[in-house]
């Protein structure tokens, strides 16, 4: 891969004091790492069995050939690389897939196929981080949305590896804060080849940030394919809960379990066999839910426990992992969580690929361009109180004709703005043809 002049200079350009103190600092701080290890492990957030990846130690083998590194947070991106990673494998090129959280790992473990190579990403000490690289030997690295820790970055660089920002997003909250230490973002964004942009206002606030070279893509998360669902399960749960109308709250944060208890309340007094279906964005605030429900005086039921609804179930709490598409083929209606309370909201096109109606409180900004085309095309509706939500939701409960109007204009905006896989495909084969020269000349 030929490095043109902007890159190269970016590489060789010296660090701002802010990074080189950061250098220092996490390096320094080196022997806190048991200790805070330790402390994760009790929390339940890291794995026993597997906490040799955070100091940058595996006990996987790097396999032959080009190896693709493709880094996200979380879930939702780990979930948001599934297609690239999908049409990367028919390419026949290996992948290691690294994340930071345990429940991102054991998504990886139930959806991914077994050829996909997952580690923890390490933590962000530059002794951690060369080992990784090191027993890694990545051709490619592909950072999904804005993870950028410093030295996995920096380190990187120094390596010449290439480096691609994909489905690039700069929210409204990140880019004020970034834009206070824009010697230090533009030194890491400088290490990258290019940035894919979900959208012209994050590519605009990258470019702004020290950015080269900003391609908007669009956002990989309206091409991913709905979740699957265990067909014994859904088969069981219809069962039980047929002839009842139902409400899913999906990936709902403190706060708004008490408002979707408080219309839950509201709405059984008007659909008297209404079942709410509560599944929290964390599994293990179920419990806690549970109490909140028994303690206004309704019926709750807990998938932990291994319960299933019955007749007397008011709200059900769905704490378990990777069974969000069991409950959106379930329902016809979902509240998409994160909403009514500042976190940003989640993604919707999984719910409306599966057939639901989608409701959403004011803040979405997580999601801006998608929930805005939504509601322009009447494929979402926008709840601001417990009062505009008890109304929208009834009025879905009651008018499944209303229903399909919403779906069928959701489903439209869905397909407009898909496409982001094939652009990030074509501004990657440059690299992957690379690739593909390295395998074939390790195969001659």
């Amino acid at each position: 891969m030929r490095w043109s002049a902007a890159r190269r200079q970016a590489l060789t350009n010296p660090l701002p004091m802010t990074l080189r103190v950061y250098r220092k600092l996490s390096s320094a701080m080196l022997p806190l790492a048991p200790a805070l290890i330790k402390r994760r492990l009790k929390q339940g957030k890291e794995d026993p069995a597997r906490v040799g990846e955070r100091r940058g130690m595996s006990a996987d083998t790097r396999p032959h050939g080009p190896l693709v590194w493709i880094h996200g947070a979380s879930v939702g991106e780990v979930l948001a690389a599934a297609a690239l990673i999908e049409r990367l494998r028919a390419l026949n090129l290996r992948i290691l897939l690294t994340s930071g959280t345990v429940t991102s790992a054991n998504i990886v473990a139930k959806r991914f196929p077994a050829d996909i190579i997952h580690q923890y990403v390490p933590y962000d000490s530059p002794r951690y981080v060369g080992r990784f690289l090191d027993h890694w030997r990545p051709s490619l690295a592909l950072f999904i949305e804005s993870d950028l820790w410093p030295n996995l970055i920096l380190s990187s660089a120094a390596r010449r590896l290439p480096m691609v920002l994909i489905n690039g997003r700069m929210s409204q909250r990140s880019f004020p804060r970034w834009s206070r230490m824009s010697g230090t973002i533009s030194a890491l964004l400088g290490k990258f080849e290019v940035c894919l942009a979900q959208s012209n206002l994050d590519g605009e606030r990258f470019a702004a940030l020290g950015s080269r070279n900003v391609v908007t893509t669009g956002n990989l998360k309206l091409d991913v394919p709905a979740p699957p669902a265990d067909p014994a399960k859904l088969e069981r749960l219809m069962a039980v809960t047929r002839g009842r109308p139902i409400i899913v709250a999906a990936s709902t944060h403190p706060g708004e379990e008490e408002i979707l208890i408080e219309a839950h309340r509201t709405l059984a007094g008007f659909f008297p066999k209404l079942l709410t279906v509560i599944v929290p964005r964390h599994v293990d605030r179920g419990e806690a839910i549970a109490r909140t429900i028994a303690a206004s005086g309704l019926h709750a039921g807990l998938r932990s426990r291994e319960e299933l609804p019955t007749a007397t179930t008011d709200i059900y709490v769905a704490d378990t992992m990777g069974e969000l598409g069991l409950f959106y083929r379930l329902a016809p209606i979902v509240f998409m969580g994160g909403s009514l309370v500042p976190h940003g909201g989640q993604n919707p096109i999984e719910a409306i690929k599966l057939g639901a109606s989608v409701v959403h409180g004011p803040h979405v900004f997580n999601f801006t361009d998608v929930y805005e085309a939504l509601d322009r095309a009447g494929g979402a509706r926008q709840v601001d109180t417990l009062e505009a939500l008890v109304k929208q939701l009834g009025q879905l409960l009651a008018d499944p004709a209303a229903r399909d109007v919403s779906l069928a204009a959701s489903t439209r905006v869905v397909e407009q703005l898909g496409g982001a896989l094939e652009r990030t495909l074509t501004a990657l084969e440059p690299y992957l043809l690379q690739l593909r020269i390295e395998m074939g000349a390790a195969n001659a």
